[in-house]
């Protein structure tokens, strides 16, 4: 067993938990690192909208209280970072995509969802990717409204992969026939993102 991999299963052990939770190539910690490209942004509740939009029947657009507005749900999941860290026991309260599908309809030509976001920031996904039970568009995190260093007012929380693919300050869903790789993605970092095959890169 790589060293590293031995001292990070042991702290996980020391702190009370199942090393097998850890992914490989990761370390726990009790914080949560804040890290994005460019600025934090400062959205305006006033103003925030949701689009919903691509290959749906119908485009749906929501403010802050409208999507706060639709049945909820709260999760407690763990989280892992392309930079090595991971999160135990998140918790986040949202909207699952199946409440947003019910509103926009999606075409059988939909397969992938481009997460768009402030300063023309985008991440893709999968459709079943947002379609699993642990994803959300959340609002909370931890009991308390999403902070804007943590994507505040609105994020996507997919869990089970990098946690790049959980695009901060969401202001869009664009629903596509074929996959588009987004920012980090175009700069080399891998398009499926799954954290138990270390997928952090192209190369």
């Amino acid at each position: 067993m790589p060293l590293f991999r031995s001292k990070a299963e042991a702290k996980v052990r020391d702190a009370g938990y199942d090393p097998a939770r850890l992914p490989p190539g990761q370390y726990l910690t009790e914080k949560w690192p804040i890290l994005h490209a460019g600025e934090v942004a400062h959205v305006d509740l006033a103003t925030w909208r949701l689009r919903i939009f691509g290959e749906v029947e119908t485009e749906v657009t929501l403010d802050y209280e409208q999507l706060r507005a639709l049945p909820a749900t709260e999760i407690t999941t763990d989280i892992h970072c392309v930079t090595r860290w991971s999160r135990f026991d998140a918790g986040f309260k949202g909207v699952r995509w199946s409440e947003l599908a019910k509103l926009c309809r999606p075409k059988p030509s939909a397969h992938f969802v481009i997460e768009h976001a402030e300063a023309g920031y985008t991440t893709n996904v999968p459709l079943a990717a947002f379609e699993q039970e642990s994803s959300l568009i959340a609002y909370e995190a931890d009991g308390e409204p999403l902070p804007v260093e943590h994507g505040g007012p609105v994020r996507a929380v997919v869990p089970h992969l990098y946690f790049w693919k959980s695009a901060k300050w969401l202001n869009g869903l664009e629903l596509a026939a074929a996959d588009r790789p987004g920012f980090w993605e175009r700069y080399g970092y891998n398009n499926d993102a799954d954290p138990w095959k270390e997928e952090r890169y192209a190369f």
